[in-house]
């Protein structure tokens, strides 16, 4: 895998973890 596909899987976990956390604990992010 090149740098950049190592970049934009990273970014589309956190995005996913983020976007997951905030439906199962959105007083966290009030």
């Amino acid at each position: 895998m090149s740098a950049e596909h190592v970049v934009a899987l990273v970014v589309a976990v956190v995005l996913a973890a983020y976007l997951l956390a905030s439906l199962l604990a959105p007083e966290r992010f009030e």
